[in-house]
């Protein structure tokens, strides 16, 4: 079987473990090989964020030909504020020749929310617009222009989706445009609250989504209640539950981060039950270190062997 090990893994029908490791604000090489180590062997894959929440890092391409070298396989996070069409190309073409084989196509943070409000956007196209572009330059080996490519690049496209987003009603119908533009995993919002992602994921079933493509639910270990409070009133889209605000506010602070693996491990053992959930993504925000912990405590470790 041919293909990124992320994608071979859901291919035949794996439960799979995806993580994210955030690049450093400077260009410490050191910074992104010490989170591939804590990671190596635990999970899937790794995404390497692009410019998250609008803050200058290291490039994303650049810390996945690292991850790549040690062994990893890297999932390329990309987004459409910073580049337009031609560079977004561009760079899909020089990411797969690096050996990156996976991508994720975004549309980024508004930089207004960033350290440098200033900078001037691009949003040439969107993220369904980009999924599009990487499943043509894959299947049909064009570009956006419809030149025929030397050497199309093969990626395993993914996309994000926000279950918890209002209006509700809405956001199976994002879902549905995002696998109708070419994507092949879907990777969530942090799952805080369990019974609105049932729901979604019920509406993606009957919708006959699940059958279509790999959705990998979000997971996120809180590491005390300030950073709960902050998720909840501060990050546009998340959705926290009232009760887990007040389970984590009910210990004492030295337990917090200990309730809140606790909480997490609880929250991937009911998500793996749905039906149509095909993986977790963890998003350990700088505390990969607990990465292993946790996959090892959920039973999911070791994990399966690919070609």
């Amino acid at each position: 079987m041919s293909g990124s090990r992320l994608q071979q893994i859901l291919s035949r029908g794996e439960f799979a473990v995806t993580a994210e490791a955030g690049p450093p604000r400077g260009a410490n090489l050191e910074a992104v090989r010490r989170k591939g180590a804590l990671l190596k062997d635990y999970v899937d894959a790794v995404n390497v964020t692009d410019n998250q929440t609008a803050i200058v890092r290291m490039c994303s391409m650049a810390a996945c030909a690292h991850l790549h070298q040690m062994g990893i396989d890297p999932v390329l996070q990309m987004v459409t504020r910073d580049r337009n069409r031609i560079a977004l190309q561009s760079d899909l073409m020089g990411a797969y020749s690096l050996g990156i084989r996976n991508v994720l196509c975004l549309s980024g943070d508004h930089q207004t929310f960033g350290s440098q409000p200033d900078a001037m956007n691009v949003f040439d196209i969107d993220s369904m617009n980009l999924a599009h572009a990487v499943k043509t330059m894959r299947d049909e080996g064009k570009d956006m222009s419809g030149f025929s490519l030397d050497a199309a690049p093969q990626f395993f496209v993914g996309a994000a989706e926000n279950p918890f987003g209002d209006p509700f009603e809405y956001r199976v119908m994002r879902l549905a445009k995002k696998v109708a533009a070419g994507a092949d995993f879907i990777q969530t919002q942090c799952v805080f609250d369990v019974k609105r992602f049932k729901d979604w994921m019920r509406q993606a079933h009957e919708q006959g989504l699940t059958e279509k493509v790999h959705i990998l639910a979000g997971i996120t270990p809180l590491k005390s209640a300030r950073m709960a409070k902050y998720m909840a009133t501060k990050v546009p889209g998340m959705r926290v539950p009232e009760q887990v605000l007040k389970r984590i506010e009910g210990v004492p602070k030295e337990k917090a981060a200990e309730e809140g693996l606790k909480m997490c491990l609880e929250t991937i053992q009911e998500v793996r039950a749905i039906s149509g959930v095909h993986g977790i993504h963890i998003m350990a925000v700088e505390w990969e270190e607990k990465v292993p912990e946790l996959v090892k405590a959920a039973g999911l470790y070791p994990r399966p062997k690919v070609a």
